[in-house]
């Protein structure tokens, strides 16, 4: 039997809000790059909640399937078309969420400049440090993508599998290995990523406490 795994939630970097003014120093240009990025990041956040709806379905549909015997052939071709097109929804929302973490990724490299114009060292540092993890993050990130589009190749390739009359029991084993191993990349691909997004908060945090900046309480 095939192990499914939960919806997987990926936190996006919350942007906390500003209360102290630079007046166009380094610093308020890092905050106001800081805050494109965030925007840009739009599509990702809400896409999340139909996306986990989605993979909730195809578990269901997945479920039933394992169910049925070889004399309800029909409804498992039905059932495994109706999940095939459930894996084409969640491409198109993965496609458009990876493009809106590409465009917050281009806007956030901008930082490197203002962060070469801050002149106290200590700022500098937590700059430095706060671009770093940032830049993980969007690396990892992009781990993430890589294992979960692979991880819908598979289950194309599973439910195509269903569809075959004379299928053999090896033959769906050796799909159904593959998938779990593709599942489980996509999970510590998405502990990392949330990983980060905590550490890069605290980074931030860092940073803007060292500049002096206050910042409204944000709890998203």
């Amino acid at each position: 039997m095939l192990k499914r795994f939960g919806p997987f939630v990926i936190l996006l970097l919350s942007l906390v809000t500003l209360t102290g003014c630079f007046n166009g120093s380094p610093e308020e240009r890092i905050h106001k790059i800081l805050e494109k990025t965030a925007e840009k990041e739009s599509d990702f956040t809400e896409n999340q909640e139909p996306l986990n709806d989605l993979e909730k379905k195809e578990k269901e549909k997945y479920e039933k399937i394992i169910k049925l015997g070889l004399d309800d052939y029909e409804q498992i071709v039905e059932l495994s078309d109706e999940a095939t097109q459930n894996i084409d929804e969640r491409e198109k929302i993965i496609e458009k969420e990876q493009s809106s973490m590409q465009s917050s990724k281009e806007q956030f490299n901008q930082i490197d400049e203002q962060i070469g114009k801050i002149e106290d060292e200590k700022i500098k540092k937590e700059a430095t440090e706060m671009k770093k993890i940032m830049s993980e993050r969007y690396s990892t990130y992009d781990d993430l993508y890589d294992a979960y589009q692979q991880s819908l190749a598979y289950d194309r390739e599973l439910y195509e599998l269903f569809k075959k009359e004379d299928l053999k029991m090896d033959e769906l084993q050796v799909q159904i290995e593959k998938i779990n191993t593709s599942y489980t990349k996509v999970l510590k691909a998405n502990e990392e990523f949330n990983a980060l997004t905590e550490k890069s908060n605290q980074k931030k945090e860092s940073f803007y406490d060292s500049s002096g900046i206050e910042m409204a309480d944000s709890t998203n």
